[in-house]
């Protein structure tokens, strides 16, 4: 069933209970050991499976020294499943630190598949999915935010974020003011629960409805957001996402790091893409005419 000295990266359900795959089921009861985010939560998980298992918890705050406690487990032969507290370990989860140092200490490491929001919300998007760029949880604090996304402007890939509820406003509104009001997306909200809710609209109309529509605001979020157009991605014709990009960029940064980013996020050149800095700064600047 299991193989000693191995390390199963388990993916769990990340709503429906009823997503969890046999062989995940098969894994978690016949590993050693299981390691896990929450260990209230999981053991009550795994209580409703029939299953009792010794755990351990490893999550963001003790990984780092609980990982080597976990490695000798390992090379003394025990089995150990590592989850998370919903869907696949690693993705905006922790796990990362413990799967690099097995892996350095020539333990096997196995991926049991299973649910991911990021693929499920990516697959109902109706956005194009042979390319995509995932980005996780933006930053919490509006200037960091800002400046990520102003650095992704002109991504031409299809972009997945994930996105806490109590942000969620705050967050569309940047994207908007980023990436352009008009840009293509989907909030995917309490995805595989009972209140699951696909909301597709421009980005200005997700931002607009999610301030008046307080259920948009409930249970995390995964928003997947349509790429820049070619002519942005390439830099030619692109004077109108260049504009979006620096004025969010000036909005959080000097006017220096301001043009260095959007250099990098353009691949526009720097005296073109500076001389259109300084001339939205100035406009910006200048008192309103009455």
């Amino acid at each position: 069933m299991v193989t000693p000295g191995t390390l199963y990266v388990v993916a769990t359900p990340i709503g429906n209970r009823a997503d969890l795959t046999l062989r995940a089921r098969d894994t978690l009861a016949a590993v050693d050991l299981v390691a896990a985010e929450d260990t209230r939560y999981t053991g009550q998980f795994l209580a409703q499976l029939g299953i009792d298992k010794p755990l351990l918890a490893l999550h963001e705050h003790n990984e780092l020294e609980r990982t080597p406690q976990v490695v000798a487990r390992l090379l003394a032969g025990a089995s150990v499943a590592l989850v998370s507290d919903a869907g696949t370990p690693l993705v905006s989860d922790p796990g990362f630190r413990l799967v690099a140092a097995a892996r350095a200490a020539g333990t096997r490491v196995v991926p049991v598949p299973g649910p991911c929001a990021a693929i499920a919300a990516l697959s109902v998007a109706a956005l194009p999915t042979d390319r995509f760029c995932f980005e996780g949880f933006l930053p919490a604090r509006a200037a960091a935010r800002r400046a990520r996304l102003a650095s992704l402007a002109a991504e031409s890939r299809t972009l997945v974020f994930y996105e806490a509820p109590h942000r969620i406003v705050a967050a569309l509104a940047d994207l908007a003011a980023a990436f352009g009001a008009e840009r293509a997306a989907m909030l995917a909200r309490e995805l595989t629960k009972v209140h699951e809710t696909l909301y597709a609209d421009s980005l200005g109309g997700l931002a607009a409805r999610v301030r008046t529509d307080p259920d948009m605001t409930r249970g995390e979020a995964v928003l997947v957001v349509a790429g820049a157009p070619a002519a942005a991605a390439e830099g030619g014709g692109a004077d109108d996402a260049l504009d979006r990009l620096l004025v969010a960029l000036l909005g959080a940064l000097p006017l220096s790091r301001a043009v260095d980013v959007a250099v990098s996020a353009s691949g526009r050149r720097r005296n073109i893409v500076y001389e259109r800095a300084l001339a939205l700064k100035r406009a910006a600047d200048e008192p309103a005419v009455r």
